[in-house]
């Protein structure tokens, strides 16, 4: 398993595409989901569009509400109304059917398997990408939207043209999730069960990428500054780069206040990165 994407949701989703451009990033055209609400069902038009970061193995999804009254067959409206910012993880997998049966037998997932496409422009012409995927119980995980991913047409996907970013960003690092200090048990038994694998030191390293839980009264430390809008939240998302000077220069040329990381690396608040802070590391 490993960290496919992150799922940021925004009802000012230009902004936010915007900044996201300013910081260096290599944005994906404007894209509309078509996505199944049940198991079998066809997909069907979403109030959703997304533009994408991606790295080749792993990707930042901006997605925005550009379609308020069009359908919500995967329920993001109820999310993003506690606004904008970071709302989910995706985590990958090879076979969806397994990770299916391996989620339903574990209380975690009912949603059966569900089929999600839309169009993208290739230097061949439009084409459709498609997926499979399963969702969690929303009672289960009230920190946002939580699901499997499995590319059923990567080529379509992580296009060469899309892969090469202005900041040297090459990969989804981390993703950090914040819980009230006596519920972080219960969330690392839930996570274990989500991932099948143990934590060390709060943290679930992925094949690609990582999960790190961290208890309320350690934000301070591990984002320092950022202050806790509710519980349970995903604070940041982390990319790796491979230089740290560009991704530096091009928040300070767009005006954005940046802040060290203790580990090294930085990231820009909360309050100026759209709504979740965006952490910057040499890897």
């Amino acid at each position: 398993m490993n960290l496919d994407h992150t799922v940021f949701l925004a009802q000012r989703y230009e902004r936010v595409w915007q900044l996201y451009e300013q910081l260096g990033f290599t944005l994906s055209p404007p894209s509309r989901h078509f996505a199944a609400g049940t198991s079998g069902s066809e997909p069907t038009l979403s109030c959703t569009a997304n533009r994408c970061t991606y790295f080749g193995d792993s990707f930042v999804e901006l997605i925005g509400i550009v379609e308020a009254k069009a359908g919500d067959p995967w329920h993001v409206l109820p999310i993003v109304a506690r606004g904008d910012g970071l709302h989910g993880v995706s985590f990958g997998v090879p076979d969806t059917e397994a990770a299916e049966r391996r989620l339903r037998e574990a209380g975690l997932s009912k949603s059966g398997v569900l089929s999600l496409q839309r169009d993208v422009d290739t230097p061949e012409g439009p084409r459709t990408a498609r997926f499979r995927s399963v969702h969690l119980l929303r009672d289960r995980t009230p920190e946002g939207i939580l699901h499997t991913a499995e590319h059923l047409t990567p080529e379509y996907v992580f296009q060469p043209q899309f892969l090469s970013h202005a900041n040297t960003a090459k990969g989804l690092d981390s993703v950090q999730l914040v819980v009230a200090d006596a519920d972080l048990p219960a969330y690392t038994r839930r996570y274990e069960q989500i991932l099948d694998q143990k934590p060390t030191n709060n943290s679930f390293a992925l094949s690609t990428g990582r999960l790190d839980l961290v208890p309320a009264t350690r934000l301070d430390d591990v984002l320092p500054g950022e202050q806790a809008p509710r519980l349970p939240y995903f604070a940041a998302q982390t990319v790796a780069v491979e230089t740290l000077t560009p991704a530096r220069k091009l928040a300070a040329d767009a005006g954005l206040p940046t802040v060290d990381l203790r580990d090294g690396g930085f990231f820009v608040p909360a309050a100026h990165a759209g709504g979740a802070a965006l952490g910057f590391v040499e890897r």
